[in-house]
C-alpha cells in the first residue's frame, strides 16, 4: 500500500472510530431492559439490629408522623398517599411525590416497611425507591427471601451499585436507610467536573461505601449525567406497592 493509501486508511479509521464513540456515548432509551440486569454476585444474607434514630437539632423533618405537608405530588399539588398511625404509606398508582424543599450534600435517615403478607416476585414484591435530587435511585424492595437482579434489590443503587450485603429484614417489619449524599458538580458548559457519591447504612450495617455513581438512574440503558441545579427536591417513589414510611429526616451539608 503507497503513502497516499495509508492516509487514506487511516482517515476512514479515525472516523469510523469517532462515530462509532459517539454513537456509544448517546443515551438511548429504546431496547431489552433485561440487558442490565446484574443477577450475580448475590449480596450475603445477614441480621441486623433494631431501628431507632430520632432527628437531630439541626435536621429539617420531612415527615415526623402529624401531616404530609413537607410533600407535594408532580404538580405540586397535595399528596393522596396516605397518612395514618404516624406512619406515610404509598397510595398505588397515585404517583410519586417529592419535597417542597431542595437539597444538594446531605445526610438522610428514612425508615421503611415492605407490605405484608409479601405479594408478587422479584421486583413486582414491596418496591418504591429514595431518589437523590429527584434522580439518583436508592432501591427499596422487600429483599427477604425474594430472588431479582442484585443490582435492582434493596440497598443497590439502582441498576448500578450491587449492596455489599443483603441485610433486608421480613415483609411488615420496619428497615432504616441512613445516608451521605455528595451531589454532582458541573462546569458551566453543562460537562460533568465530580461525580456524585454516596455511603448507605441499612439497619445500622454498611451496604455502599462511598461509591461513585454512574449517572441518573436509566430503567433502560446506560446511566449519564445531565447538568441540573446544585439543589434538587428528594423524591418518593410510587410503584405501585403500599409501602410505607415513617421517621423522615434530613440534615444538609
Amino acid at each position: 500500500m503507497n503513502k497516499q493509501n495509508y492516509t487514506k486508511a487511516g482517515l476512514i479509521f479515525t472516523c469510523v472510530f469517532l462515530i462509532g464513540r459517539a454513537f456509544a456515548q448517546t443515551p438511548r432509551k429504546e431496547g431489552d431492559s433485561k440487558l442490565t440486569e446484574v443477577w450475580t454476585p448475590v449480596p450475603t444474607v445477614i441480621t441486623a439490629g433494631k431501628t431507632d434514630a430520632a432527628p437531630p437539632s439541626d435536621a429539617v423533618v420531612l415527615f415526623g408522623g402529624k401531616d404530609a405537608s413537607a410533600w407535594v405530588d408532580k404538580d405540586g399539588k397535595p399528596v393522596t398517599w396516605t397518612v395514618a398511625d404516624n406512619i406515610f404509606t404509598v397510595k398505588p398508582f397515585g404517583g410519586d411525590i417529592h419535597t417542597k424543599q431542595s437539597f444538594g450534600d446531605c445526610q438522610l435517615h428514612i425508615e421503611w416497611r415492605t407490605p405484608t403478607p409479601a405479594t408478587g416476585t422479584g421486583q413486582d414484591r414491596g418496591n418504591s425507591g429514595v431518589f437523590l435530587m429527584g434522580r439518583y435511585e436508592l432501591q427499596i424492595l422487600d429483599s427477604y427471601n425474594n430472588a431479582t437482579y442484585s443490582n435492582g434489590g434493596a440497598g443497590s443503587i439502582y441498576k448500578q451499585r450491587i449492596p455489599l450485603v443483603n441485610v433486608s429484614r421480613a415483609p411488615g417489619e420496619w428497615q432504616s436507610y441512613d445516608i451521605i449524599f455528595t451531589a454532582p458538580v458541573f462546569h458551566d458548559n453543562g460537562e460533568l467536573k465530580t461525580a456524585a457519591r454516596i455511603t448507605v447504612m441499612q439497619n445500622g450495617v454498611l451496604i455502599q461505601n462511598n461509591v461513585e455513581l454512574w449517572g441518573e438512574m436509566q430503567f433502560v440503558g446506560i446511566p449519564y449525567y445531565e447538568k441540573h441545579g446544585t439543589k434538587e427536591p428528594l423524591l418518593l417513589q410510587d410503584h405501585h406497592n403500599p409501602v410505607s414510611f415513617r421517621n423522615i429526616w434530613i440534615r444538609e451539608l
